[in-house]
């Protein structure tokens, strides 16, 4: 596994960018069993490293946010979202903080309700946020300080919020403030070195606190009857 040091040729404050998890790894065909075993160990590794191992503070609220516009961060936040919820002991809300897209639940095909400006289950203590509940309008660039308030009482509704955030931008950044930091998304074979440092830096500029990098995307080297074989 690569570390956050490998990829900005740098070393971080020990309080930031400490976990790098590879997660969706085009692994090849095998049994549904095999590959939802990985996966979901990499999803456990993940929500324990980002939630439950901090050395100092709380982290309760994260939003998640692709360096590339086609980082698969949806599914992402879903499948960090549920890990949290199927620990039975918190109240989880999957937020839709990403303005200027499709909404969350027509990217992961959930059904919605008819009044969709509302919060729904869409499992045991796992509840969906439409981005109507906090941008009534729409906003597109246009979020204002109103909207992030709100963005802050919606994420307090929860005891863990997970917020699907558009690729790092000025509006991301905004964003990030308004919860507990945000993780970069990176892309295996897609993200460069120096495009990685120089969001990172954006992010510091901006006083936004990087939580973690995590590399979607990875395949492993190994070829396809050696996995028919484990």
């Amino acid at each position: 596994m690569s570390t956050f040091r490998e990829i900005l040729a740098d070393s971080p404050p020990a309080a930031e960018q400490r976990l790098l998890t590879g997660i969706r790894e085009q692994l090849p065909r095998r049994t549904a069993s095999r590959a939802g075993s990985i996966h979901d160990e990499q999803i456990h590794a993940l929500v324990q490293q980002l939630f439950f191992r901090h050395e100092v503070g709380t982290v309760r609220h994260v939003g998640f946010a692709g360096v590339e516009a086609s980082a698969p961060t949806s599914a992402l936040c879903l499948d960090v979202a549920q890990a949290l919820a199927e620990e039975d002991r918190y109240d989880v809300g999957l937020i839709d903080a990403y303005p200027d897209s499709a909404p969350l639940q027509a990217q992961l095909q959930i059904a919605s309700p008819s009044r969709a400006e509302a919060n729904w289950p869409i499992a045991p203590r796992l509840w969906i946020v439409p981005r109507q509940s906090w941008l009534p309008d729409g906003g597109g660039h246009r979020i204002t300080d109103q909207n992030l308030s709100r963005l802050r009482d919606v994420t307090a509704e929860f005891e863990f919020s997970i917020l699907w955030c558009a690729p790092v931008s000025w509006l991301t950044a905004s964003i990030g403030r308004a919860c507990d930091g945000l993780v970069l998304v990176l892309t295996a074979n897609k993200t460069r070195r120096l495009v990685a440092a120089q969001v990172k830096d954006q992010l510091a500029k901006a006083q936004v606190p990087l939580l973690g990098t995590v590399l979607a995307e990875r395949r492993f080297p190994v070829p396809q009857g050696l996995y028919r074989s484990l």
